[in-house]
This record gives C-alpha cells, sequence and structure tokens, in this order.
C-alpha cells in the first residue's frame, strides 16, 4: 500500500490554493502540486542505497511560477508538442488555437494545462487523482473537455500516470508529462547526456527547422536516432520516436495494450528507469534550450509519450480527434532499479 500524504503549497497568482502531495512506496518517494500537475520530484536509491531525487525541478512553487517555458514536470495539454500554423481544420471548419512558438502552438498554447490548478483526491490506496474541466474555447480549441489524470506507485515502486478525457464536442487530445529525468541525481553535477539509451523505435518523425513533422518517418537504421540498442544519448535531440508495437491489441478499457519500449541507464549511479507506454510515440528532448535557470543544456533528457506532433494537421498520422461518446485513454509508466 502506498503512504499517501497531502499539505500546502502556497498559492497561484489569482490566489487560488495549491497542495503538494507524496506518494511513498518500495523505496520510491514522489512529490506532486496541483499546481500544473507538475512532478515536483521523484528521489530512488541507486547501487549503494543511496537515496537522490532524479528529476529536475524547484523546491517550492514560486519556481514554478517563474520558469513556465520549460516545462519542468508538467503535465502538457490540451495537445501535447506542435500545432503548424496554431490552427487545425476538422469537420470542415478552421479552429486557431494560442500561438506561443512563434506562428505555432507548443504544448496546449500560452496557458496550456501545465499552468491550471487541478482538483486533486485521493485514488484508493496507490495515488492521487486530478482533474479539471477544460472549457469549449480555452485556448482555441473546441469542445468542453472533462480531463482526469491519476498518478500512482505500484508494488515495485514505479510511477505510474493514467490519462482520462471526454468531450462534448470533437477536439484533438493528447497528453503527456514532460518531467526531466538526471538518474545520476537533478542536483549531482552531471549532465543527463551521459545516459545510456535503448528505444524500441525502427523510425522518427522527421523535422524541419521549426521542428514541425515534414511527414515522412525515416527508419533509424545507420542514423544518430538508432537506439534500438543501448547508446549514450548525446545532445542535439528534440525528434519524436514512432515506437515499435503500437496497435489494436485491448488493454484497459480496450485500447492498446502498454508495452515496454524504453530504457534509461546511469553507468555511475547504477539507477536505470524503464518507460512502459500504450502511445504511439515518444518524444526525446536532450534539454538543449535549458537557460541555466537554475538548470542548463543537458541537466536532464525528457521522454514524453505522445501522439505524433502536429497529427491533426498530417492526415497520413494516427488520428487523434476525440469525439462525443468516446472516452481518451492513455498509460505510462517510469519504472525504477539498480545494476
Amino acid at each position: 500500500m502506498t503512504v499517501i500524504s497531502a499539505e500546502s503549497a502556497g498559492t497561484d497568482p489569482e490566489g487560488t490554493p495549491v497542495d503538494r502531495w507524496t506518494l511513498e512506496r518500495a523505496g520510491t518517494r514522489v512529490r506532486l502540486l496541483t499546481y500544473g500537475g507538475v512532478v515536483q520530484s521523484v528521489e530512488v536509491p541507486d547501487r549503494a542505497g543511496a537515496v537522490a531525487d532524479v528529476v529536475l525541478g524547484f523546491p517550492d512553487l514560486a519556481g514554478y511560477l517563474a520558469a513556465r517555458g520549460p516545462y519542468f514536470g508538467a503535465l502538457v495539454g490540451r495537445y501535447a508538442n506542435r500545432l503548424s500554423g496554431a490552427a487545425f481544420a476538422l469537420d470542415g471548419r478552421t479552429h486557431r488555437v494560442s500561438a506561443n512558438e512563434g506562428p505555432n502552438c507548443l504544448h496546449g498554447g500560452e496557458r496550456g494545462f501545465d499552468q491550471r490548478v487541478w482538483h486533486a483526491e485521493r485514488d484508493g490506496d496507490h495515488g492521487v487523482r486530478l482533474s479539471r474541466i477544460s472549457p469549449d474555447g480555452e485556448e482555441g480549441f473546441p469542445g468542453r473537455l472533462a480531463v482526469s489524470v491519476t498518478y500512482a506507485l505500484d508494488a515495485a515502486g514505479g510511477l505510474r500516470i493514467d490519462y482520462r478525457a471526454e468531450t462534448d464536442a470533437a477536439t484533438p487530445v493528447s497528453l503527456t508529462n514532460h518531467t526531466y529525468w538526471n538518474l545520476g541525481g537533478a542536483r549531482g553535477g552531471r549532465p543527463a547526456t551521459g545516459h545510456e539509451l535503448r528505444l524500441a523505435a525502427e523510425r522518427f518523425t522527421e523535422v524541419d527547422n521549426a521542428l514541425l513533422p515534414t511527414g515522412e518517418l525515416p527508419p533509424v537504421a545507420g542514423t544518430r536516432f538508432d537506439f534500438r540498442t543501448p547508446r549514450v544519448v548525446g545532445p542535439g535531440y528534440d525528434h519524436n520516436f514512432v515506437l515499435d508495437g503500437h496497435g489494436p491489441a485491448a488493454g484497459e478499457g480496450g485500447g492498446p495494450a502498454a508495452r515496454q519500449v524504453a530504457e534509461v541507464y546511469d553507468p555511475v549511479s547504477g539507477r536505470f528507469m524503464t518507460l512502459t507506454t500504450t502511445e504511439p510515440g515518444l518524444q526525446l528532448y536532450t534539454g538543449d534550450y535549458l537557460d541555466g535557470q537554475p538548470y542548463g543544456p543537458g541537466a536532464g533528457i525528457a521522454l514524453e509519450t505522445q501522439a505524433f506532433p502536429d497529427s491533426p494537421n498530417r492526415p497520413g498520422f494516427p488520428d487523434t480527434v476525440l469525439r462525443p461518446g468516446e472516452v481518451y485513454t492513455s498509460s505510462t509508466t517510469y519504472g525504477f532499479g539498480v545494476r
């Protein structure tokens, strides 16, 4: 059983109370904020038993309010990643959404899910459930979207994140978590770009200079995108990978089955992290644009399970439109161990 507690973390700029929840089980301690659904810290032991926080974050709410752009630990939506031209056509109508990265929409717009305070309640003996209503027209997206995200620890101390959403009008949905991981310890002084990564992906999403998909899905073989066998992660990645094994096999709720798609290993500390997901894509971002406030480039790597970027504008990509009567579900688990 997970030990669960909650405490006040302060208030957001509008005066809305923000809480911090703590989950502890099987040697893992996770702290979460109701502001932005932020994963504030994940503490796990190394091979010598020394415990360290392995995610980039801030000690208090003020840090997250001041540093919006990097999305440290945040719950991202209504549509993760980029939408070209901050617009998309749906059922014969063009919808214009908030442009917050030049002419494009990134991670839900100027004030996405990462800057909202979520309602929180205990979810049984294993975790906490966050929920909110995204009203019709929020950041330009159509439909009233009822969203819930459950953070829980499994019997082995893995962090499982389950997403669920329903709408009253057709709308694109892709939710993810934007935690930056450094298995050597977030404040240990070593960059995460020395970690080894294995990724079950034979193809990746080619992008242009604006990091928007070209529509091509070239093979990783013979390129720096080939992580099918473990290799050290260097700088220069902000790309979506086409994960192997995504298909119609039924998982919980009749959706795609979860499968293990990645493992990250820090040979110095001995910590490793596995990643299991139901999603078709994974964005690898090596933090090249972190500005040193307080983390510099490569201090952590993000592994964002997601739909493909710009899918609403790419008919050849997997469909991301949620319609009335349907239920959006997604599940990702981060497992921890040492060797």
